[in-house]
């Protein structure tokens, strides 16, 4: 049984449009809370977004049938919690348990802490919301924002920029990903045995000793800096020994984790345990590879080229990235393009798989457009000008600021010195402020699993962004009224 939210409030505790906030308050909870509230309050908005959210439930699933589960309105307000303040789950969870103007967000009652939420509870049911859902949300969220703003939000100028998040994983190299993946194959392999009472991995804690005293053994050795090219050569092969006794150990656990399986394969456990054999499979997979790796590379001095290496055996989306920014020689995560209005509202973002910022110039305009027909101008920065860029823009947008890269011809200067070029670009760097506040928020580093989390960590983190705007708006709004309503009383 799942509600989408409970519409009648008990008899201690207030509605959710009743609850009082601070209104001089700078923390970003209240801020979020209030947009939430504004949400919530006005009918038409809340029913449009309930209308989303109901969109978590599988068509196969009577939500009114089966135990009582968290409402999606409580989902939401947790998961743009998490995001906007920068928490991990535990942190979510103290919040969602203790805090009294959450709870009441997310209607209990005021003295009300009998209803409690686990930590794995909380993680299932945010994980239930996806990008797509959390899109449409977005959508709303922002053209309500817009409407409030009235005349100034007819026509919207963007800015669109690109930043890096970071996946959660450390630095890769080829010896200490394999150490990773053999790793993770006797974890697993030995979990197999102890349920099905087998003793072939009994040392598996003394074999993982042994693997690990050989990585760092290989792992610290650096190549000879002496001008002696004999001592060079020795040096290597010092080298190239200790890596092949590296090696040589994980391939012998390899060879005995097959011969593990072959048993498992053939005893009657095999179906329970049919995903944990995938998983050791999918690591045997990833530790040959590293050994090919070391083999070309250390064995026959290889270059090896950079679509071959693996930056990750468990956050696989990950990719090296190098922007060019003073200090920072390479960012290990996804690039994360966000296009913004005047006003702040994140209006588009885009996770970038395996592309540049010139490949996607046009299609996060076209896409902008789909959800915002009324955007008639955007400013880019250098990384995404190509002439077929500006050209297809031009066609698209009233206004367009993408400086060219290179020597400009004197067309090129007569528009790029011109007042409103020179105001665009002033005007451009807005962009950096969303996105150092999107890195102070969320951004910085994605805690979550695999390309789908996140693709969700993102949008849910945008959705964030955006409820917090509103929610600063109405704020204002009504500290404005507050102070007119005070010199009213004072005159």
């Amino acid at each position: 049984m799942r509600n989408v939210v409970n519409l009648q409030p008990s008899l201690f505790n207030p509605s959710i449009p009743e609850i009082r906030f601070d209104l001089k308050s700078r923390d970003e909870i209240p801020k979020l809370l209030i947009g939430l509230q504004t949400i919530y309050s006005i009918t038409e908005l809340r029913d449009q977004v309930m209308t989303i959210l109901r969109k978590v439930i599988p068509e196969n699933v009577n939500p009114n049938t089966g135990r009582r589960g968290m409402d999606l309105w409580q989902i939401l307000v947790l998961g743009v919690l998490r995001l906007n303040c920068n928490w991990d789950y535990d942190k979510v969870r103290e919040i969602a348990n203790e805090h009294r103007k959450v709870r009441q967000m997310m209607g209990f009652d005021e003295n009300d802490f009998q209803r409690q939420y686990g930590l794995q509870t909380i993680i299932d049911n945010v994980w239930l919301l996806t990008p797509e859902i959390l899109d449409e949300i977005n959508q709303v969220v922002v053209k309500f924002g817009h409407s409030l703003l009235g005349k100034q939000a007819e026509k919207l100028t963007g800015s669109c920029d690109s930043t890096v998040a970071k996946t959660d994983v450390h630095f890769p190299t080829d010896i200490n990903l394999l150490f990773d993946a053999i790793r993770k194959v006797i974890t697993l392999i030995t979990i197999i045995c102890d349920a099905m009472g087998l003793t072939e991995w009994r040392q598996h804690e003394h074999n993982l000793k042994k693997i690990k005293k050989l990585y760092n053994k290989a792992r610290r050795l650096k190549n000879s800096t002496s001008k002696d090219e004999k001592k060079k050569a020795e040096r290597k092969d010092v080298i190239r020994v200790a890596y092949q006794a590296y090696i040589d150990a994980v391939e012998f656990f390899l060879k005995r984790t097959e011969d593990t399986l072959l048993i498992v394969e053939q005893s009657s456990f095999a179906i329970e345990f049919l995903a944990q054999v995938f998983m050791i499979e999918k690591y045997m997979t990833d530790a040959r590879h590293q050994i090919d790796l070391i083999k070309r590379r250390v064995m026959e001095d290889e270059k090896i080229p950079h679509d071959e290496k693996v930056f990750s055996i468990f956050e696989e989306h990950t990719e090296w990235i190098c922007k060019g920014k003073a200090g920072v020689k390479q960012e290990l995560g996804l690039g994360v393009c966000i296009l913004k209005d005047q006003f702040g509202f994140i209006l588009h973002h885009q996770v970038m798989e395996k592309v540049t910022d010139d490949k996607i110039a046009v299609s996060m305009v076209v896409e902008t457009q789909k959800r915002f027909p009324n955007l008639t101008g955007c400013s880019f920065d250098r990384g995404f000008y190509t002439p077929d860029n500006k050209k297809n823009l031009k066609k698209l947008l009233d206004h367009l600021v993408m400086p060219k890269k290179g020597k400009l011809s004197e067309k090129d200067k007569e528009e790029e010195y011109s007042e409103e070029f020179i105001d665009g670009r002033k005007k451009h760097s807005s962009v950096e402020s969303s996105i150092s506040a999107l890195k102070n928020h969320f951004l910085d580093r994605c805690p979550d699993h695999g390309i789908d989390g996140f693709k969700r960590y993102v949008a849910l983190g945008v959705l964030a962004r955006n409820i917090q705007i509103l929610g600063n708006m109405v704020q204002q709004k009504e500290l404005k009224r507050e102070r007119r309503q005070k010199q009213r009383l004072a005159a």
